[in-house]
């Protein structure tokens, strides 16, 4: 099988609103999540269904107090990931020296709550 490459924005924006098949999709996401670019991977792992991938990035944004990542993830699944996970990841992002999304995980925390 050939290698994916990585696509121009355009041509991203373009395969993003084709019908395009979940290995499709999938080859697509590897190769963003190849070179570490895991928020352009996010919607074409959407796109293929890959709720195990999605889940799998669910964790790592909360181990590496990635809130930015975990605030995307939850809007692409449409599910609000909840106080306790918030807070999670906002201890692990004041471990990790990440004051500002430690702020923004708190901030979701308390409004999870509410």
């Amino acid at each position: 099988m050939a290698k994916i490459t990585i696509p121009d924005p355009l041509k991203r924006r373009h395969l993003i609103e084709q019908d395009l098949d979940a290995t499709q999709c999938l080859a697509i996401a590897d190769a963003y999540e190849a070179e570490g670019r895991i928020f352009e991977a996010l919607q074409f792992l959407e796109k293929a269904g890959a709720k195990d991938r999605l889940a799998a990035n669910t964790e790592a944004a909360t181990a590496a107090g990635d809130a930015f990542l975990l605030k995307q993830i939850a809007d692409i699944q449409g599910e609000d990931p909840g106080a306790e996970r918030w807070s999670s990841l906002a201890a692990a992002a004041e471990r990790n020296g990440l004051e500002r999304y430690a702020e923004m995980a708190h901030r979701h925390a308390r409004s999870s709550e509410e």
